[in-house]
C-alpha cells in the first residue's frame, strides 16, 4: 500500500513537471552584440552573433539598423567569408564634429547575405564584426534587426528593453555605453602573476648583483692582507 501511494505520488511529480516545462516554453537564443558593453567617445570592435534557431530552415540575410538617436561617425565591416555586405547612408540634420570635421553622412544600416553554401545551418551561428566610433554620448545602443531564413521567415528583433520589465519576446541586440570617468573609476584587479613574478625576479636580480660585490671586495681584501703578511714574515726572517 505505502509503495503504490509512493508510485502515485512520484508519478503526479512528473506530471506537475512536464505541465510546467510545457507551460515555460522552449528558451530560443537571439541575435545579440558581444561584447554588450563599451564607452563612450572611444571606438569599439563588437561582433553580431546571430544563431539560427530553425531545425529546417538556414539563415540567409542579416540587417543590422544602427540608432538614428545614437549617430557614428565611422562604421566599417570586417570580410566574412561567404557573405557579401552592403552599407546603406544618411544624412545628418545636425553635422557630427569629430577632431574638427564635420561629418554629414552616416552609416544608416549594414546588410549581410549569404552565398551559396555559406548559410548559417540550424545548430550552428555565426558573428559579423563591425568597428565602429567615436561612440555616441548615450546610455545605451539600441540596434533593431532582421534576420531572414531559407525558407522565406523574416525574425525581427526590434523589442526595445524596458527598464526594470522582462525581457521581449524578440529583444534587440543591445550595446551598453558607460561614461569614460566611470570606466576609469571601475575597480581593476591586483597585479597580475607575470608583474608579481616580474618584481620578484627583479629583487632577486638585484640582491644576487649586491651578493657579488660583496664577495669580490672581500676576496680583494683577503689577497690585500695575504700580501701584508707575507712581507712581514719576509721581513722576520
Amino acid at each position: 500500500m505505502i509503495r503504490n501511494r509512493l508510485a502515485k505520488a512520484a508519478a503526479l511529480s512528473g506530471a506537475a513537471v512536464v505541465v510546467a516545462l510545457g507551460i515555460a516554453g522552449p528558451a530560443f537564443a537571439h541575435v545579440t552584440v558581444n561584447p554588450n558593453s563599451a564607452t563612450q567617445g572611444g571606438y569599439g570592435r563588437v561582433a553580431f552573433r546571430v544563431p539560427t534557431e530553425s531545425d529546417t530552415a538556414s539563415t540567409t540575410k542579416l540587417e543590422v539598423n544602427l540608432p538614428e538617436d545614437a549617430p557614428v561617425a565611422s562604421v566599417s565591416t570586417m570580410p566574412v567569408p561567404g557573405w557579401t555586405v552592403a552599407v546603406e547612408n544618411r544624412k545628418l540634420a545636425t553635422p557630427l564634429n569629430v577632431h574638427g570635421s564635420q561629418v554629414t553622412d552616416v552609416v544608416a544600416k549594414i546588410t549581410w547575405t549569404a552565398t551559396a553554401g555559406a548559410e548559417i545551418k540550424p545548430g550552428q551561428f555565426q558573428e559579423f564584426p563591425v568597428s565602429m566610433g567615436p561612440l555616441p554620448d548615450k546610455d545605451q545602443m539600441i540596434f533593431k534587426t532582421l534576420q531572414t531564413y531559407s525558407d522565406g521567415e523574416i525574425v525581427r528583433w526590434i523589442d526595445e528593453p524596458v527598464e526594470g520589465g522582462e525581457e521581449p519576446e524578440n529583444p534587440a541586440p543591445v550595446l551598453k555605453l558607460a561614461k569614460a570617468a566611470d570606466a576609469a573609476a571601475a575597480p581593476t584587479a591586483g597585479p597580475t602573476v607575470a608583474a608579481v613574478a616580474a618584481s620578484d625576479s627583479s629583487s632577486s636580480s638585484g640582491a644576487s648583483v649586491g651578493l657579488g660585490i660583496a664577495g669580490l671586495v672581500a676576496g680583494v681584501l683577503g689577497l690585500v692582507l695575504g700580501g701584508l703578511a707575507f712581507m712581514r714574515t719576509r721581513k722576520t726572517s
